[in-house]
């Protein structure tokens, strides 16, 4: 026994040791926040200051733009490199060689769709101005690599990862991933291709039903008889499409976008503009966002910056504030290629036969031999269904499937407008500044400090033919000229709004232009209960301030729960011996008001019931399909139980073939299951059921947050209030078994501009500053956030200083 002893005390010691030795060469790959550097062999032309303030947002001062730029690039370096290394690698399709084979499919994809040609093609189309900002922000995180002589970060030591030099490509590339989870509707085409086996065009058009006070569209070309519906047999009798959905990436989750608004000062308790932001965008440690402060004699800029991009994507720059939340247009079509039966190497144009463009596509996986793929393209654009050997096979032979998307395009000159922000000084500057912008389309609001409020859309937004009768919404065929996009809207007939007579322009991604607007966006705008809900709130004052702005983006009202509930409600429990306290818990819920605040069992309960109430529904209906496409769906889920043009007939059993069942029953089933979930999960007693330990924030670490051992070092968790459908949103996948409540999107940010004093604007994102898990700031704003608290927004060098982490000087080298 003591030789036994002795050995696990000694193992326990060696564990230490190492322990130890990995906490202290953890510590030493922090990075320098005060000093001086000397940097040899780089394109910086003066010193340049990083004073980093005492939230560690680094304000960063030089004698040009340029020099701001390299110093956003090293301080970039210094706080976000492990994140700059995932996000690059992400868009060039390079996942694998550090991960090894299980983001192999990913790579295929991403090197299929080819974000990174696209940015290499898009860069000499640039204006000079960017071109030499992009250089210089390159030539800052480079000099950062050059002269690091320490550890890298932690993930670098345990993956052993070596950065290679940044390029202006990989920011390009990275605003591109940035368009695409923003755009699109290809993840419903596809859905609307599987689902045309099992459903009539009427049970689409209820499945995916029309926004709010719209016409269903008509999708004349699904219906019984049309070209498309015998076009969609034929392609799709062979073809899986369940398992086509599964192996390509995930579509942008159900309502994703953001919250917008700005009143003149004529509904302002100071007589200046108010304008907020909170963009809603997927959770992660460190966050999306980088505060950064870049000033020099040409102009400043304080905001959110995203690491690896040059410039403030979202603030002010001392004479006008932005804000962005996503339009949602459709910009991408999926199209069904005909392979010309003659020869292989060809496919189906109108005006006849057209070779593939191809080319090879060399994957370096991590652990194993090399992986060679073929990428072949169409006039439309990338062959996906190439891009995963399942997808390949499950075409019907004799087609392909390609991809349109606007961000494809050689001329996205996107960088241009994103960089020139900081020099904006009025509405007209504004709108110029944004004429070269290709994607994603927002709604962006504006107020400057004269007064002046605005909103503008731009992007390139592709025209559909009249006699397109499906308007993008489902695969088209590619040979057919009827179905090709027809030139995009020009630039000055994009909505616009400049000092609109109500004084306030709100925007929640719904829909934003009336039905006289003589061009198609699209026909599937987010629910509109964020909207409604923002302009109920800004209604409820006779003038505003930035703490009745921070109660509005703190708001956790769902009025999706208001909506839905007395539906539910309106069918009796069944008596069940079993759940003795189900009379109590229904009386509970009665009695709620559909606030998803996080101290109560209300708002899990009926999270619970509608989960199970969405699955009792659906689950028969869509069979193979159901889980992915289980999302919350409340339009369709109210038509059905409000059986509105008898879509209650929804509610029958589709297997048995039982039309006796009824929308009530399951409603009554549904409670149960919840009720037997959540005890399960959460323990017997309802009244220590919490919203907040089930609807945590989940900032998830790539790759550590798979990692059981690792996951608590390198992931932020929080509870959160709200749902899918309030201000303060919190979206939860409900299919996803093990944590259906957790909140993994949300507002990334939060940020209040107050146009009469600048400085007195306010700001924070969800974790932290670092992105190195041993610093202070790594996770350090997770409760401001989930709290809606703020940290100041100021340039003023007293503020700056009080509290300041240090100042680096990077001086250029001889």
């Amino acid at each position: 026994m003591r030789w036994i002893f002795r050995i696990l005390l000694v193992l326990l010691l060696l564990v230490g040791v190492a322990g130890g030795a990995a906490y202290f060469v953890g510590r030493a790959s922090l990075p320098q926040y005060g000093g001086e550097v000397a940097l040899t062999g780089t394109s910086l032309g003066q010193p340049v200051r990083i004073q980093r303030d005492r939230n560690a947002v680094p304000h960063i001062f030089g004698q040009n733009r340029n020099d701001t730029a390299f110093g956003l690039g090293y301080a970039h370096a210094q706080d976000r490199l492990w994140q700059m290394e995932v996000n690059r690698r992400v868009a060039a399709g390079r996942l694998s060689e550090i991960f090894g084979p299980a983001a192999l499919d990913n790579d295929k994809f991403l090197r299929t769709l080819g974000m990174r040609r696209a940015a290499e093609k898009a860069l000499p189309g640039l204006k000079p101005e960017t071109r030499a900002l992009l250089d210089a922000y390159a030539d800052g995180v480079n000099a950062f690599l050059a002269q690091q002589s320490g550890p890298l970060p932690p993930e670098f030591l345990i993956l052993g990862v070596k950065p290679a030099p940044w390029s202006p490509v990989d920011s390009l590339s990275w605003l591109k991933v940035m368009a695409w989870d923003l755009s699109g509707n290809w993840g419903n085409e596809l859905a609307r291709l599987g689902l045309s086996r099992k459903f009539n065009a009427q049970q689409l058009r209820e499945f995916f039903p029309p926004y709010p006070g719209d016409a269903p569209v008509a999708l004349a070309g699904l219906e019984e008889g049309g070209a498309l519906r015998d076009l969609y047999r034929q392609v799709a009798k062979a073809m899986d499409i369940s398992e086509l959905m599964r192996v390509l990436p995930e579509p942008k989750p159900e309502g994703i976008g953001s919250n917008n608004w700005v009143l003149h000062g004529k509904h302002t308790v100071t007589g200046a503009p108010l304008l907020a932001n909170d963009p809603h965008l997927g959770l992660s440690t460190p966050s999306l966002w980088y505060f950064a402060h870049m000033a020099s004699p040409s102009g400043e800029a304080i905001g959110a910056t995203l690491p690896g991009v040059p410039g403030v994507v979202l603030g002010h720059n001392g004479h006008v504030a932005w804000g962005f939340t996503n339009t949602g247009p459709d910009t991408q079509d999926l199209f069904i290629e005909k392979i010309d039966p003659a020869d292989p190497a060809r496919y189906i144009a109108p005006d006849g036969s057209k070779p593939f463009v191809s080319h090879e596509e060399v994957l370096k996986v991590k652990g194993q031999a090399d992986v060679v793929i073929t990428v072949r393209e169409t006039r439309h654009g990338p062959v996906i269904s190439d891009a995963h050997g399942v997808a390949a096979r499950l075409m019907e032979p004799g087609y392909a499937l390609s991809f349109a998307w606007t961000a494809l395009r050689d001329e996205d000159a996107t960088a241009d407008s994103l960089t020139g922000l900081d020099s904006v000084r009025d509405w007209n500057g504004f709108v110029e500044n944004f004429r070269r912008y290709v994607s994603p389309q927002q709604n962006m609001v504006y107020a400057d400090k004269e007064g002046n409020i605005g909103l503008l859309l731009p992007g390139l937004i592709p025209i559909r033919k009249p006699e397109n009768d499906i308007k993008g919404l489902a695969p088209s065929p590619g040979w057919d000229a009827r179905y090709d996009w027809s030139g995009f809207i020009p630039f000055d007939e994009l909505p616009r709004s400049y000092n609109p007579a109500s004084g306030q322009i709100v925007t929640a991604n719904h829909k934003i232009v009336p039905d006289s607007y003589p061009h198609y966006l699209t026909s599937e705008w987010t629910e509109p209960y964020r909207a409604i809900r923002i302009e109920q709130l800004l209604r409820e004052r006779n003038v505003h301030s930035v703490e009745s702005f921070k109660q509005i983006q703190g708001d956790t009202l769902s009025l999706m729960a208001a909506e839905i509930l007395p539906l539910m409600l309106a069918a009796p429990p069944k008596p069940d011996p079993r759940n003795s306290d189900l009379p109590a818990l229904h009386s509970l819920v009665a009695n709620w008001n559909g606030a998803m605040t996080v101290n109560r069992p209300e708002p899990l309960i009926f999270q619970a019931w509608y989960r199970e109430l969405t699955r009792l529904i659906l689950a028969d209906d869509l069979g193979a399909d159901f889980e992915r496409l289980w999302r919350h769906r409340p339009l369709f889920i109210r038509n059905v139980l409000a059986n509105k043009d008898g879509q209650g007939r929804w509610c029958q059993d589709s297997v048995s073939q039982n039309a006796n069942t009824t929308c009530a029953a399951l409603i009554a089933e549904a409670l149960d299951l919840a009720l037997d979930d959540l005890r399960a999960r959460y323990g017997r007693d309802p009244q220590r059921w919490r919203w907040g330990d089930a609807h945590f924030a989940q900032s998830s670490h790539r790759p550590f947050s798979n990692v059981a051992l690792l996951r608590p070092f390198f992931e932020a968790q929080v509870p959160t209030p709200g749902d899918t459908f309030t201000v303060n949103v919190g979206r939860n996948n409900m299919a996803n078994a093990k944590e259906p409540y957790a909140n993994n999107h949300a507002a990334s940010l939060r940020a209040i501009y107050d146009l009469a004093d600048l400085n007195r604007s306010i700001f924070a994102h969800s974790t932290g500053q670092s992105g190195h898990p041993l610093s202070p700031y790594f996770r350090n704003l997770a409760p401001i956030w989930a709290e809606v608290m703020f940290l100041p927004m100021t340039t003023k060098a007293a503020d700056i200083d009080a509290g300041a982490l240090g100042t680096l000087v990077l001086q250029p080298g001889k």
